[in-house]
């Protein structure tokens, strides 16, 4: 899989336009060529010479027909989870002779409970984007300044053309005020607000996959280090949607064979102040949550009476020893 560039707004966002956690193009004015659906497919696009359909050539992104009116094409997506979003990357990849001139993004904040969460004519849009340049067969990072959380784009390209990729880097809004505080929550999962903050190495895949739903479907779905050819083991660190008390911890290496991690063990803290960086020199010395633990290929492993009783933490640091892969992470706890 060609590796994606690494986008300039940090590695502690997750991409809310990811179909993997929900978001929907729900309404396009025209996806004549290639379907709407496409623009959010979380592989990287990719170009398959000779390969047409019956509307022409097969893309790998949505694509409308040549406007021959007045006026533009606009993509309405539904993020797969709220939030804030710090910036976008506008990837034209492959599009060459076919890609939009310009583009612009709305966005706009729809409760479920009101339209049934889908914009109408009454919605009212605030423009986070104005109309950017584009080039064909690139990555366009656009930084954005309003902090609002979002629950739907209109992704305007002028005046028609193709985009491989939307990507919305962000983070995620809960509502904890909604969560039953007598059950227990898995505070590292990304629909909770969990995020990755810093790793050793990320060479196979990003430590933020391993906070994603479900069961990885395959081995580029999780976090996999290069192999390790000096002395150490490889690390992650992740902030906690919600500061809380860890009764139970999963760790999945689904899919992970000949490469899976021999042992891994989890450190904690309860974190105040200073910033993301930070926490890598101070992750050294946090407390041991999960002492270290042998783990096996492909399979989940659930430890409960090995974990330590901390008391609240709001970041945790994964290692494994030495390298490898791990699909998922689950840190079930009580709300604190």
């Amino acid at each position: 899989m060609m590796e994606q560039p690494q986008h300039p707004f940090g590695s502690n966002l997750v991409n809310l336009a990811d179909a993997r956690l929900g978001a929907e193009a729900i309404f396009a004015t025209d996806d004549f060529f290639a379907p709407k659906e496409r623009m959010l497919n979380p592989e990287p696009a990719v170009f398959i010479a000779g390969k047409y359909d019956d509307h022409g050539k097969w893309m790998d992104g949505w694509e409308s027909r040549r406007k021959r009116t007045e006026g533009h094409d606009y993509c309405v997506v539904k993020l797969g989870l709220p939030g804030s979003i710090a910036g976008f990357d506008l990837d034209t990849s492959h599009f060459t002779g076919n890609y939009p001139p310009a583009a612009s993004i709305e966005a706009c904040w729809i409760p479920e409970n009101q339209t049934g969460g889908v914009p109408g004519h009454n919605t009212e849009w605030s423009e986070i984007v104005p109309a950017t340049s584009l080039k064909g067969n690139s990555h366009h990072f656009v930084a954005v300044t309003d902090e609002r959380a979002w629950t739907h784009l209109r992704l305007n390209i002028y005046p028609d053309g193709g985009m491989a990729r939307l990507r919305a880097y962000g983070k995620v809004a809960v509502d904890w005020s909604q969560v039953d505080r007598k059950q227990l929550v898995d505070l590292a999962a990304v629909t909770n607000g969990g995020r990755s903050i810093a790793c050793s190495d990320q060479h196979y895949g990003s430590p933020m996959q391993v906070l994603y739903p479900g069961r990885g479907v395959n081995m580029g779905d999780g976090w996999e280090t290069r192999r390790r050819r000096e002395p150490g083991n490889d690390w992650a660190i992740f902030a906690l949607g919600h500061r809380g008390h860890i009764r139970k911890v999963e760790i999945d290496t689904a899919h992970f064979k000949g490469n899976y991690p021999d042992r891994c063990s989890i450190q904690a803290a309860d974190v105040s102040g200073g910033t993301d960086d930070s926490l890598i020199t101070q992750s050294m010395f946090w407390r041991t949550l999960l002492p270290e633990q042998k783990l096996e290929m492909d399979r989940p492993h659930v430890f409960q009476k090995e974990v330590a009783e901390l008391g609240a933490i709001t970041h945790v640091r994964l290692n494994i020893i030495p390298d490898g892969g791990v699909s998922r992470m689950r840190l079930w706890g009580e709300l604190i």
